[in-house]
């Protein structure tokens, strides 16, 4: 198959927030798609009414737009193939079914839910699973068993029927070839006569999948290993139609952070990390789910990380933007085992972008975002911020939790286990004596404060962590920060006496309270 003949489609069903999992799948198709220089296509599967959430489909294209998966084709996009909404497709749908009942591959099916749950509740009498399929569908109400006549009294009488496919009446393997997974040969015995067309007229995924993908000339079918066990059904189906079908490739599942089995909303809400893209509102019941962009994730980091669940370039690169994963992405990369999602790996990427940012950038972002946390810093002051800081969060609105940036710590946020350990009797004359050297540089700049700090140190002959630490007790109120001569400098001279000398009254207070 030529590069220009390759269509992938990503193709959710609007039933909810899409899943980091469902993110993926659009992400290795609009990779491969770049990789060879195809189409990258969103189809819209809404044939299950009774499932669809309203807002959901915004949703998918919102989400897709913030990780810069950008369309060729789709449904809000237009292209040649359209419409790209299956609930706009009935036309087709109905025709195939037609094809397929002529050519006797499908048949009407009668029965009713209470006669289909007696004979499940028969066979599970017996010890066994009911199975509509060539062994049981001679015992069962459709036009494979009924005579004509009976047929067409329940067609004119208007009894709700589904058509279902006929799988064949003997054993054979159905064989395909997963770009992935290599040969997967599945026995057409395991099988049943799946409902290709609902008693609301509406197609199953089964039958509107396939008709979809082939008048969509969709070259490859890249999608979760959760549908590998209906390929074999799909393979039948191309045969029925006398179709050529896809390649397939079927994708490993992300995998919940420890124990076995698929990653879910549940691991995220009892780890307190995000499984969805972007923030969920429920318009029914109100709930809001939170996405990787409201947790302060850059797109870039998320997509990145993403890519590395399931795929590996075959060295020891991790860090790729788009343009580069298009240039390295090959299916046969990725890896065929269930692929475990890391909490801190995910941060690990964010902090990895944070830093690589233009500080500019993040300045300007910061400065934006600060109103929300309370606090208003111009952009010179925001840049001074992100340059102290941006080493010591995963994320830009970590920085507000640091409150002694924007104000004097209070006696109720000193770090009463710091004071009562590392402040010793001796040491309030030390910062009384070191704010007697500050008040005495006229350059109240990083490095000249860094010089005379050395100097007062060495002339008192005292150590660093003598002096240095409380130095930062005093004006932050805690144990750790960013470089003190730099935050001095940022909070200027005069608020750097000020902190000192409030500093030190409140340690003298703690102290006094704890009796130590």
């Amino acid at each position: 198959m030529s590069q220009q003949n390759i269509r992938v489609r990503f193709a959710p069903s609007p039933t909810g927030p899409l899943h980091m999992g469902g993110v993926r799948t659009a992400l290795y198709n609009y990779l491969f798609a770049k990789a060879t220089g195809g189409k990258f296509i969103l189809r819209i599967e809404d044939t299950d009414r009774s499932r669809f959430v309203e807002g959901a489909e915004d949703y998918i294209v919102e989400a897709l737009k913030w990780c810069g998966l950008t369309l060729d084709e789709g449904e809000g996009i237009g292209g040649d193939f359209g419409p790209y909404k299956q609930s706009l497709r009935s036309e087709l749908y109905n025709k195939a079914v037609e094809d397929l009942l002529e050519k006797g591959k499908a048949y009407r099916a009668f029965d009713t839910p209470d006669e289909l749950n007696a004979l499940r509740q028969d066979a599970e009498s017996r010890k066994e699973v009911f199975q509509y399929d060539a062994k049981t569908r001679g015992t069962c109400r459709n036009d494979l068993s009924l005579s004509s006549e009976e047929v067409e009294k329940l067609l004119a009488e208007g009894t709700p029927f589904v058509v279902r496919f006929k799988t064949p009446d003997f054993a054979e393997d159905v064989v395909l070839i997963d770009e992935i997974r290599g040969e997967v040969n599945i026995s057409s015995t395991v099988l049943d006569d799946k409902v290709l067309m609902k008693t609301d007229g509406l197609p199953t995924y089964h039958l509107a999948n396939i008709v979809d993908d082939h008048h969509m000339e969709i070259s490859h079918v890249i999608r979760g290993e959760e549908w590998l066990p209906s390929a074999p059904l799909h393979v039948l189906l191309y045969r029925a139609f006398n179709w050529d079908p896809p390649r397939f490739a079927h994708l490993p599942l992300i995998l919940k952070p420890k124990g076995n089995g698929k990653l879910s909303k549940r691991d995220g809400d009892a780890g307190g990390f995000p499984v969805f893209p972007i923030e969920w509102k429920n318009h029914q019941t109100g709930n809001i789910s939170a996405g990787y962009r409201e947790y302060g994730y850059s797109p870039e980091a998320f997509v990145n990380m993403l890519l590395m669940l399931g795929w590996n370039p075959g060295d020891e690169r991790e860090k790729f933007s788009l343009e580069e994963a298009a240039n390295a992405f090959s299916l046969d990369r990725i890896v065929k085992s269930g692929a475990r999602f890391s909490p801190d790996k995910a941060r690990w990427f964010n902090e990895l972008y944070l830093r690589e940012s233009p500080h500019e950038d993040l300045a300007e972002s910061l400065a934006k975002m600060a109103p929300k946390f309370g606090v208003n810093i111009n952009s010179n002051q925001a840049l001074s911020i992100v340059t102290m800081m941006i080493e010591r969060v995963s994320f830009l609105g970590d920085i507000f939790e640091s409150k002694w940036l924007f104000e004097p710590p209070s006696k109720e946020t000193f770090n009463l286990k710091m004071v009562k350990k590392k402040w010793k009797d001796e040491t309030a004359s030390y910062i009384e004596d070191l704010k007697v050297m500050l008040e005495g540089i006229e350059d109240f700049k990083a490095d000249v404060i860094e010089g005379e700090f050395k100097a007062f140190l060495e002339s008192r002959e005292l150590g660093f962590g003598q002096v240095l630490l409380p130095f930062r007790i005093a004006l932050t109120g805690s144990g750790g920060g960013p470089s003190m001569f730099e935050f001095a400098e940022f909070l200027g001279k005069e608020t750097t006496l000020s902190r000192i000398e409030k500093g030190l009254a409140t340690v003298a207070s703690i102290k006094k309270e704890l009796k130590v």
